[in-house]
């Protein structure tokens, strides 16, 4: 059954959290703002805590929680995700607060003209081989510089991230489980002055890959989440948890294998890339309408194949620029709940992201505490 689809709003989405931010912190800003996440901010509180809870998107909160829940009492709004709504295109848009066409950070799995191969590029890692590229290679290409770095208020930044987190924060608190990320923010709320702090979580997105978003694994993960930034509330004074996600995700129901059909994949100057619900392909010279009829025919019930230029020109990363030549000519945009293999190596997941249905949906969720009273 096809899905309702959500186009990125850029007045409403992940990046005017981090818009919000950067206007409040001092740092250069040209994004629209959130009025809502101004009005808050505006209290002044002594700790700013930016929560990113990998794949917490409104639908699995919606499918794990109760109406009445705190996360549920405590969104403010829902926001919408970037397209292709995945982890590496998503946190690089919170972290440099750019569009998806400013940083270029699009999917999982890039072609990179400049090697020559698609590339895992938080890995910096061959995506059909798996062969390890020296670390940094895709960050000489790519630069992606945190919007913070940049702060002219007085904020010391600091990040609680796990051990594989490679952006540069002097002061990191580095967290290998749930409880070590909720006792790492504790961490860096501590001492004297203000403190902005970027806080990353890769569940439930993890869980929800591996046993599916309405499983009693996501259920539980979820709720652990929930429950940890209630008692944060209660432990740390006179701070704001702003809480959201990447994306969301959706429970998988099939599987087509991509990379096993050689007849399309012979029409291709590039290999496949990109992400499992949003595939982007560079055709030979002449065979764009071969190539269109052959994909159509055969997975059109479950992808809707859209030419690159198209949704350029549609605004649906942010404008166009140097970054537009890697979205190759089509993107097959995933409309039911179907996802596709790229290669062989490819994960298969129960849970998945990256198109335009209810993965899209995000909420903003605003957490302030109090002053203790001494």
């Amino acid at each position: 059954m096809e899905k309702r689809m959500i186009k990125p709003d850029f007045h409403n989405s992940i990046v005017n959290i981090s818009a919000t931010l950067a206007e409040y912190l001092g740092c250069p800003n040209d994004k629209p703002t959130l009025p809502v996440l101004e009005e808050e901010l505006a209290k002044g509180y002594k700790n700013i805590v930016l929560l990113v809870l990998d794949g917490m998107g409104v639908h699995p909160l919606r499918k794990n929680l109760p109406q009445g829940s705190f996360f549920m009492r405590h969104t403010r709004q829902i926001l919408t995700s970037v397209f292709p709504s995945t982890t590496t295109n998503a946190t690089t848009s919170y972290i440099t607060n750019k569009y998806p066409m400013e940083h270029g950070w699009f999917g999982w799995s890039l072609y990179l003209e400049e090697l020559g191969r698609a590339v895992d590029i938080f890995l910096d890692r061959d995506s059909f081989t798996h062969e390890q590229l020296p670390a940094g290679t895709v960050r000489r290409i790519l630069p992606a510089e945190p919007f913070w770095n940049r702060a002219g208020r007085d904020y010391a930044v600091r990040a609680v991230a796990p051990a594989y987190w490679n952006y540069e924060v002097a002061d990191t608190v580095v967290w290998s489980d749930i409880g070590g990320f909720f006792d790492g923010i504790r961490t860096a709320c501590k001492g004297e002055g203000k403190h902005f702090v970027y806080a990353y979580c890769d569940e439930p997105d993890h869980t929800m890959h591996e046993f599916g978003v309405t499983s009693e694994e996501a259920k539980r993960v979820i709720g652990s989440l929930e429950r940890g930034v209630e008692q944060l509330q209660k432990d740390v004074e006179d701070t704001l948890f702003i809480v959201s996600a990447d994306h969301g995700q959706i429970d998988v129901g099939g599987t087509i294998e991509l990379y096993r059909d050689t007849e399309l994949t012979a029409l291709l100057q590039w290999p496949q890339y990109l992400d499992a619900r949003a595939v982007a392909f560079k055709v030979k010279d002449g065979c764009g309408k071969t190539f269109a009829k052959l994909f159509r025919e055969r997975y059109g019930g479950d992808f809707e194949l859209v030419s690159s230029d198209e949704l350029i020109d549609n605004n649906y990363f942010g404008g166009r620029g140097e970054h537009a030549k890697r979205l190759g000519d089509f993107i097959a945009v995933g409309k039911t709940d179907k996802i596709m293999r790229l290669t062989p190596l490819s994960h298969d997941f129960k849970g998945h992201h990256a198109s335009l249905t209810e993965e899209m949906e995000v909420p903003l969720i605003l957490v302030g505490s109090k002053k203790i009273a001494k």
